[in-house]
């Protein structure tokens, strides 16, 4: 194994030679470029585990293309070499991200020592955060899953804003978690001990949210026939969430506006003002930068929403998730069903090949809610501990080409999509095949390659009909 890998890009073949020679007696792996084209090339392809860098490239400064490295990535060393020993050249290398500076000729033992040093510290530093992260998503926030670097992002805002009283706009599509992150900045921040509300904006009409949020006195309205408090002031020194923001009347986004800036408000009907610490998390699906645009939406509150916004990826781009989610889901569902579980409690179900091959090509425009809608309803549906694609929601396999929809007159619609006219092609290639071999499967699976099982899970996923031998009992 190699102590690490190193680019070396100068424009001197002798020098690039060098260096690779010497590197490479101490145990490293070197790539070298000659231009700052290929250079960073070679950078965006491979990893490297420090970048030795010429200032002085034929096509490009290599300024140019340390701002271009650390415009990519700010932890990989970076060691400018040139035979300008200027300081006003260090100096600019070094404002720029360079994390040392050697002059031709160079001392090798001392590029050595610094070389080895650097790469050590790097290494340190990412497995400092890679724990962190590990204990943060053990301990922290156990209700979300997932380790994508989208999803560890996310995590990493979360654990700087938790501590800090800064609203957060979370954003994001229906069903990617946006509520589970409301109250994960909550549990991690100093009013975890206090009162978390969510407000669904959108199911309440504005009277009823205004006086939902800002309490009402006696007699302020019709049927008010006590005072009541309002979320805001139930919620002092704690958290109020405002889910689908967007739905807000504009009437209350001006009263909502005045408690993020003020920390006070009126009740409906009273004339007394009620101070409050409140933190405001809110959350929307729609753009609402557009909605402003449109007059629908105040400018000054978006702003003052929008103070740190942590967005939300769609399920569909972080795919390597879908098997943490799914072992997830069958253990919470697993438990609320008491079935299927092992001595410890764990769900002992378990997607076949095929059925989780379906639930990773599917596009889930529902994200993490869809899935787990579809994971609870397999544990329902389960009766053995190995789910085939038979238990999965009709429409995933339509949408998948799982199951093929026709005309009455037997052929594909013309809205049919891909997996829908490459499922009908397979079904095509293994009636033909069925039908070369007399309706044999066993030789049918022989003939195309593929175990009998896989054979006879597709000839039932396809709907085929196996005509009865003559012969054969009725």
């Amino acid at each position: 194994m190699a102590k690490g890998r190193i680019l070396v890009i100068d424009d001197e073949p002798d020098i690039c030679e060098t260096l690779e020679l010497l590197l490479t007696s101490e145990g490293y792996a070197v790539g070298t470029a000659l231009t700052a084209a290929e250079g960073f090339e070679k950078y965006q392809q491979h990893h490297f585990d420090l970048v030795l860098l010429d200032l002085m490239l034929p096509d490009r400064s290599g300024l140019d293309v340390l701002r271009e490295i650390r415009a990519h990535d700010a932890d990989t060393p970076v060691f400018m070499i040139t035979a300008y020993g200027s300081i006003e050249s260090a100096v600019q290398a070094l404002k720029a991200g360079a994390n040392d500076y050697f002059t031709k000729p160079w001392d090798n033992t001392k590029l050595l020592i610094e070389i080895e040093r650097a790469i050590e510290k790097t290494r340190l530093q990412r497995e400092n955060i890679e724990l962190r992260r590990a204990l943060k998503q053990r301990y922290s926030f156990p209700n979300i899953v997932g380790k994508s670097e989208a999803i560890q992002r996310v995590l990493d805002l979360v654990a700087q804003v938790a501590p800090t009283r800064s609203t957060v706009l979370i954003t994001g599509e229906t069903g990617t978690g946006k509520e589970l992150i409301a109250k994960a900045i909550h549990a991690a921040s100093p009013r975890a001990d206090r009162m978390f509300i969510a407000v669904n904006s959108g199911s309440l009409p504005p009277d009823l949210l205004e006086s939902t949020l800002f309490g009402h006195v006696r007699g302020a309205f019709t049927g008010a026939i006590a005072s009541r408090k309002g979320y805001f002031e139930v919620a002092d020194k704690g958290t109020i969430f405002f889910d689908e923001v967007g739905t807000i009347s504009l009437e209350t986004q001006a009263k909502l506006l005045r408690v993020i800036q003020e920390r006070e408000f009126m009740p409906l009907g009273s004339s007394e003002v009620v101070r409050v610490d409140v933190r405001i998390l809110a959350a929307t699906n729609c753009d609402l930068k557009r909605l402003v645009e449109q007059g629908k939406f105040r400018e000054d509150l978006y702003y003052r929403l929008n103070v740190i916004n942590i967005h939300l990826p769609p399920l569909r781009e972080r795919k390597e998730d879908i098997p943490l989610l799914i072992e997830h889901f069958f253990n919470k569902y697993c438990r609320e069903n008491q079935k299927f579980l092992d001595s410890q409690g764990r769900s002992m179900l378990r997607f076949d090949q095929e059925a989780m091959q379906i639930l990773m090509d599917y596009n889930w425009p529902g994200n993490v809610r869809e899935l787990e809608n579809a994971v609870e309803r397999a544990v329902v549906l389960a009766t053995k501990p190995e789910l085939s694609a038979d238990v999965l929601p009709e429409h995933i396999l339509q949408a998948v080409g799982m199951r093929v929809r026709r005309t009455p007159q037997g052929t594909l619609p013309p809205d049919a999509s891909l997996y829908e006219m490459v499922a009908d092609f397979e079904r095509r290639k293994i009636i033909e095949k069925l039908e070369a071999c007399n309706w044999s499967q066993t030789e049918a699976a022989e003939a195309l390659r593929i175990p009998l099982s896989t054979l006879n899970q597709k000839i039932k996923r396809l709907e085929i009909v196996i005509p009865k031998r003559r012969g054969s009992s009725s």
